[in-house]
Parts: structure tokens; sequence; C-alpha cells
């Protein structure tokens, strides 16, 4: 076990930078959060473990783990008060540092397969938040554009309950080009047809734009919406969450 004091040691310099989307990007590695999370990535590890982060009053969950033989697994332990520091979403629990999987370039000349979700959110939380209903309603993979938050995000992770390590992700470019290049694409908008009568194709791209800006300016988009009484709008992720409901109900999944 290596143990760590100071806050100029480059691990833990590097693992504060793992609460940013360009830190992962940077380093190659994400920390998983929460004992749950961790619980069930355990049972099924499929990403590379780099590193276990605990203090003095948490015992190993890889030392004697199955993991443990098949991988090389540092322990490090911090003080409580640097190991808070690194545990961003405050779970107060064993850390671990994984490698991210490579996210593969989206082939946007091929047609959609089942349903597709495109997530241009900055913010991880509602990146997370929306990955979360999307495999809840059988989406078959998000795809991510130049401006999407990091899938490793310890607040994306968090959000999504685990759900961003267990569906597909791609990549594609910037949003706009995306989305006017492509016919298959229905973009979910405050003005559109009602989600609720829409006879949802079986293959389709689905496009959730961010709060504020939405789809303004594009043009000869397939346009979606959830009405609302007394009310401009609704949240994002929530007015998602509803649409693919709809999905999966004209579709027989639920």
């Amino acid at each position: 076990m290596i143990e760590i004091s100071s806050k100029t040691n480059d691990h833990f310099r590097r693992w504060m930078d793992l609460s940013s989307s360009r830190g992962i990007k940077k380093h190659g590695e994400f920390i998983l959060m929460g004992e749950k999370l961790i619980q069930e990535f355990l049972q099924n590890p499929n990403y590379k473990i780099k590193a276990e982060i605990l203090h003095e009053d948490l015992k190993s969950v890889t030392l004697t783990h199955a993991v443990s033989k098949t991988q090389r697994i540092p322990i490090f332990k911090l003080p409580k008060a640097l190991f808070n520091e690194v545990d961003v979403v405050g779970t107060h629990y064993n850390l671990l540092v994984l490698e991210p999987k490579t996210i593969e370039p989206l082939n946007a000349a091929a047609k959609p397969e089942g349903l597709e979700v495109i997530a241009p959110l900055g913010d991880p939380s509602n990146l997370g938040a929306l990955v979360r209903s999307a495999v809840a309603f059988k989406a078959n993979k998000i795809i991510l554009t130049e401006e999407s938050s990091s899938p490793y995000h310890p607040k994306a992770i968090k959000a999504s309950a685990g759900a961003l390590l267990k569906i597909p992700l791609y990549k594609t470019g910037k949003f706009l080009e995306f989305v006017q290049t492509n016919n298959d694409i229905y973009a979910l908008d405050m003005k559109g047809e009602n989600v609720a009568k829409f006879n949802w194709p079986k293959n389709l791209r689905l496009v959730i734009g961010e709060e504020g800006p939405g789809f303004s300016g594009v043009k000869g988009l397939n346009r979606l919406s959830v009405p609302t009484d007394g009310i401009e709008s609704l949240n994002a992720t929530v007015a998602a969450s509803i649409a693919l409901f709809s999905y999966a109900q004209k579709h027989s999944y639920y």
C-alpha cells in the first residue's frame, strides 16, 4: 500500500484533474465513485483498474477480490482531508481509477438501428441523467458530439447510475454540422409533433438540445415536442425521458 500525504504528490494532482472532462482526456483515466456503482462494477470488471484509493478508515475492495489475480492494482492511502478532495461527489467510499475505453467514431453514413440518442450535453449531470433514461427505455447507443461532456466525468457516471458504463458510446463532430447532414434525425423541441401521438419509426436518431439555444436556426429537422400547460418548457432531460418512454411504448417494450 502506498501512502500519500502531500497535495504536491503527482498522483494526487492527477486525480484532482480527473474531476474535469479535459483532465480525463489528458490523462486517459477516470474515477469510479460510489459504493453501489463499485460493487456492481466488480461483479463484471470490464474496464482496466489502474488504482484503488482509500483512507485510513477504509479497507481495500480489490485486494481480496478475484480481479486482483488478473490485474496488478496499486492501492493508495490518503489522509481523510485529501481523500475528500478527490471524492468530488462525496461518496466516502473507496475510489477506483479506471482506464476509459476508446469511443469509436460514428459511421454517419450508416442508417440508424433501433433508437440512437444524440447527446450534445455539456453538463455532465444532464448527460448522465439522459443516458440513464436512454438505457431504461431501450436505446441502442449514445452519440456524443464535440460539445458533449466526457461520459467518464464522475458526475455524469453518478447521474447515470452507472448506465454510461453499460451502453455503446460513439462520437461525432460538431453538433450543428452533424444534425444538418442527416435525414433520420428527430429533434426534441418546444415546437413539433406531440410525442404521444407520433408514429415512432423503429429506427431513428433522437437528438436532445442543450437548454437555452435548443435548435434555433437549424432548418429541415423533424421536430417533436412534449406539450405543456402553464409552463413554457420542461427540463431537457425530463422531456427526453417522456419521449423515450413514448418510443418504448410504441414498440411494445413495456
